[in-house]
């Protein structure tokens, strides 16, 4: 069981990774990894030397084509497996005012839906992040 929590603040060192909660003239946007049938949320691994924020503007620019956007930041939030390990990472929101017109990444397209996608690549995280932005005025 996957167990995630929120925080307002931690040291921005423990911060591994960065997902963004995407919309886009009021849809959201999701993309769909080229390896997967599943859909996500954009968001990634920090790399050495980006601050956290470096890693949400680098991973919505890779896995959505955003050029334009407005980006905020939530919270941050953790992620707990079974092995009791807790990871964290910072969760954004961002407003996209336009997009590249191709994609050069590992993913294969962005869809842009009114309605959550239902096959999620993370069943037991995503929607609680989308919850969380919700509860926090962000959406």
């Amino acid at each position: 069981m996957t167990k995630v929590k929120f925080y307002d603040t931690i040291e921005e060192s423990l911060l591994k990774f960065a997902v963004i909660i995407t919309r886009s003239a009021g849809k959201w946007v999701f993309c769909k990894h080229k390896e997967r049938t599943t859909y996500e949320v954009p968001g990634g691994h920090r790399e050495e030397g980006e601050t956290i924020e470096e890693t949400a503007r680098r991973e919505l620019y890779e896995e959505t084509g955003a050029k334009q956007y407005d980006l905020k930041p939530i919270c941050v939030y953790s992620v707990q497996k079974d092995s009791g390990q807790e990871t964290f990472g910072m969760l954004y929101y961002a407003e996209v005012t336009s997009f590249e017109k191709e994609l050069h990444s590992e993913i294969e397209k962005i869809i842009l839906t009114e309605k959550s996608p239902g096959n999620w690549t993370y069943p037991d995280i995503q929607p609680k992040l989308i919850a969380q932005a919700k509860r926090r005025g962000f959406i």
